[in-house]
């Protein structure tokens, strides 16, 4: 993890992770946050743990795990957004003008567009991971023209030992 991008991703990660943690805690405590609830307590309780070996898999740089996280965001937060846009779009809706329908569908894009960042991160830097390329040490080890001079010399210099 080289990148700044992927350090504030990962952070990001776990800010939200911790915040579904505290809504999903406060929801079975029967206690408000702000009128925000899980869609499915059950799910939110699975993907609490999915989502903690996906922020490992991320940390790694493996894209098995921001892949399992974009799926698994996408299915849990995915339906509330089209069932959130659907409602307000339609004007027969009476759930369309509660303010609480308001906040939980802007947290579910905010886990949507976090997921998606994450795996357009991951895809982004898989080429650099394969073939890093480092100033430092590249002259050295990918020259092949300061090899040939090196041969060359190698093969001039007779040294006799006692």
């Amino acid at each position: 993890m080289k990148n700044f991008s992927t350090w504030l991703l990962v952070l990001f990660m776990i800010m939200f992770w911790v915040f579904r943690v505290i809504v999903a805690l406060m929801y079975q405590l029967h206690l408000d946050f702000g009128g925000i609830v899980p869609l499915n307590e059950t799910i939110e309780v699975i993907l609490a743990f999915v989502v903690l070996v996906c922020i490992i898999l991320v940390v790694k740089r493996k894209m098995i795990g921001g892949l399992i996280y974009f799926i698994s965001y996408g299915l849990y937060f995915g339906v509330d957004v089209i069932n959130s846009f659907t409602g307000i779009v339609s004007v027969t809706s009476q759930s369309a003008t509660n303010l609480l329908n308001y906040t939980n569908a802007f947290f579910s894009i905010i886990g949507m567009v976090l997921a998606i960042a994450v795996l357009l991160d991951l895809l982004v830097d898989k080429n650099r991971k394969l073939n890093p390329k480092d100033k430092k040490t590249d002259w050295f080890y990918k020259n092949e023209e300061y090899d040939r001079k090196l041969d060359d010399r190698a093969d001039k210099n007779n040294y006799r030992t006692l």
